[in-house]
C-alpha cells in the first residue's frame, strides 16, 4: 500500500490528529512527504505484520489514536527504516530477519559452501543462499555492481559487463519443514558476466534502496602466474606472532607499460575483509623477465598469525556436541548456553582442526539442515575478571566479522564475564573474540602465533583503459601450516 493513497483517504480532522501524534512523538514530517512521498512499491512486503510491543492496536485505541492515523505512522516509520539503509560495498546483511547468507562456487561438492566467493571466468558457478524469517515468500531481486580493485564502484555501465538486463527476480525458494522457527530459504545462481574483476551482488525488494544484503564476489582468469618464495626474509622471521611469505608474479606476454601503476595486488586471510591488505607494492621490478618480486621487508604488510578459531557444535539439539553447555527446551526458540570461554592472549599455541572461521548448517537429528534446521538463541560467555578498556565483539563468518552493536558483548560484573546472545541456525560454528574497531587489536583476546593454520588469497588486478576497469587476471589460494 502506498503512502499517498492512505493520506488521501484521511479526513481533514484525521490529518490534523496524525500531525499532532507524530509531532508529540518527535517525528518530523513535511506535507510534501505525506502527500507526494514515494517510499517504494512495497512498503510492507510479504505477510501483514503486527506492530510489535507497545505499538499495538489496543494500546493506540486506548490512547484515542484513530486506526488510519496509526497506519500512517507505522508506514512512515517503515519508510524511514528503508530510507536509512545505506549501501556498503562489503559483505553485509541490512535487516535482522535475513539470516545465514552464504555465497560460494557450486560444483556439487558437499563442502563447497566453505570456499570463498570466487570463480573462474569459464565456470561462473556462484550460488547465493539465505533465509528470510517470515511465514510467506517475498519478492526479492538481485543486481550486480562492477567494482574497482579497492571495492569502490567502477565507472562501467551495466551493458559493459552484462549481456542481459541487470535485474533478476529470485524465484527459487523452499519453506522450512517441521521447524518451530518459520522461515523461507532462497537460492539464486549468480548470472554470468563479460569481464573478470570484482563485483558486488546486492539483493533488495521492489525498491533498490530497500536492501536486504550485499556480497562481494571475484571472477578471475589466470593470465599472471604466481610462484612462492619460501625464503623467510624480513621482520616476521623474528616475530613469533606474525606470518609472512614472499612470491614472484610473472605477467608473461601481457603488454604492461608501468606495472607498479597498472597492476594491483590484494591479500586477505581466511576469507575475512576486516584485516585485508590492498595494493601491495613489489620490492623489485624486472621488466626484461616480466616479473614482479614481492618480498615483504616491512612488517606493515605481514599478517598476524592469530589463533585457531573457537568452535561449537550444535548440529543436534537433542544431544548438543563439543563446547556446548546446557540447553533450555522449555521455551521456543530454544536457548543454548555454550561452555564458558577463557581469554588466550597469554596462552601457548594449541593445535586442532577448525573451519578457518567458517560455519556449516546441519541438523543431525532429522537431516537436510537447510530446511529442517531450527534457529535458536546461542549464548556466548567470555570469562574476564576485569573488563577491557575497549569493546569486545564475538565474530566469525556467520556474522561477516561485523563489529556492530548486535555483535558487541556486554560485561556482567556479577559473574565477571562478557556475554552475548546470537540468533543462529543449527550447525557447527567457528568464532572468536576481538577488541575494538581497529584491526591492530584483532588478536587482543585470542593471542597470535606463527604456527596457526591459515588460508590466504592473493588477487592480482590489471587496470585497462578501454573500458576503464580493473580485470582480475590472477587469483591464488595459499595455505600456511596445512594439517
Amino acid at each position: 500500500m502506498k503512502l499517498p493513497n492512505i493520506w488521501a483517504g484521511l479526513s481533514k480532522l484525521q490529518r490534523t490528529e496524525a500531525y499532532a501524534h507524530l509531532a508529540g512523538r518527535g517525528i518530523g514530517m513535511t506535507i510534501g512527504t505525506l502527500q507526494g512521498g514515494r517510499p517504494g512499491k512495497q512498503l510492507l512486503p510479504g505477510k501483514k505484520r503486527r506492530v510489535p510491543g507497545p505499538l499495538t492496536r489496543s494500546v493506540y485505541a486506548k490512547a484515542g489514536l484513530p486506526l488510519q492515523s496509526l497506519m500512517l505512522i507505522f508506514l512512515f516509520l517503515q519508510f524511514s527504516a528503508v530510507a536509512q539503509k545505506e549501501l556498503s560495498f562489503t559483505d553485509k546483511v541490512y535487516e535482522p530477519q535475513i539470516k545465514t547468507a552464504q555465497l560460494y562456487p557450486d560444483s556439487g561438492n558437499p563442502q563447497d559452501y566453505l570456499l570463498p566467493a570466487s570463480t573462474t571466468f569459464t565456470l561462473q558457478n556462484l550460488l547465493l543462499e539465505f533465509d528470510d524469517l517470515q511465514d510467506n515468500r517475498n519478492n526479492y531481486y538481485a543486481k550486480l555492481i562492477h567494482c574497482n580493485y579497492d571495492w569502490t564502484k567502477s565507472s562501467l555501465m551495466d551493458l559493459d559487463f552484462m549481456d542481459v538486463f541487470n535485474e533478476f527476480n529470485i524465484i527459487d525458494y523452499t519453506f522450512a519443514n517441521a521447524t518451530y522457527s518459520r522461515y523461507v530459504h532462497y537460492r539464486f545462481k549468480v548470472p554470468p558476466v563479460k569481464l573478470t574483476g570484482n563485483y558486488l551482488l546486492i539483493v533488495y525488494r521492489d525498491d533498490k534502496s530497500d536492501l536486504i544484503l550485499s556480497r562481494r564476489i571475484m571472477i578471475y582468469d589466470t593470465q599472471v602466474a604466481l610462484t612462492r618464495d619460501n625464503q623467510m626474509i624480513g621482520t616476521a622471521t623474528l616475530n613469533r606472532a606474525s606470518q609472512q611469505f614472499n612470491f614472484v608474479l610473472n605477467y608473461g606476454d601481457m603488454q604492461v607499460i608501468n606495472p607498479t601503476e597498472y597492476i594491483h595486488v590484494n591479500m586477505r586471510q581466511n576469507q575475512r575483509w576486516d584485516n585485508a591488505k590492498y595494493n601491495l607494492q613489489p620490492s623489485f621490478v624486472r621488466d626484461t623477465d616480466s616479473e614482479l618480486d614481492y618480498r615483504f621487508l616491512d612488517d606493515s604488510w605481514h599478517f598476524n598469525g592469530g589463533n585457531e578459531f573457537r568452535f561449537a557444535d550444535f548440529r543436534s539439539t537433542t544431544y548438543p556436541g563439543q563446547n556446548t553447555g546446557r540447553i533450555n527446551k522449555m521455551i521456543k526458540p530454544y536457548e543454548l548456553y555454550l561452555a564458558i570461554d577463557a581469554t588466550r592472549e597469554e596462552g601457548a599455541y594449541a593445535q586442532y582442526k577448525d573451519l578457518d572461521g567458517n560455519y556449516t548448517i546441519d541438523n543431525s537429528d532429522y537431516g537436510d539442515g537447510v530446511i529442517t534446521g531450527n534457529y535458536l538463541y546461542v549464548n556466548f560467555t567470555l570469562k574476564r575478571e576485569t573488563p577491557y578498556s575497549d569493546d569486545v565483539y564475538v565474530v566469525g563468518k556467520f556474522n561477516d566479522y561485523q563489529r556492530s552493536d548486535e555483535n558487541k558483548m556486554r560485561y556482567n560484573s556479577a559473574i565477571s564475564a562478557y556475554e552475548s546472545r546470537q540468533y543462529v541456525k543449527q550447525g557447527w560454528y567457528d568464532y572468536q573474540y576481538v577488541l575494538g574497531q581497529t584491526d591492530e587489536k584483532i588478536n587482543g583476546v585470542e593471542g597470535s602465533h606463527f604456527e596457526t593454520e591459515n588460508v590466504y588469497e592473493v588477487a592480482i588486478y590489471y587496470h585497462i583503459l578501454k573500458p576503464t576497469a580493473d580485470l582480475l587476471v590472477g587469483y591464488y589460494l595459499i595455505p600456511i601450516n596445512p594439517r
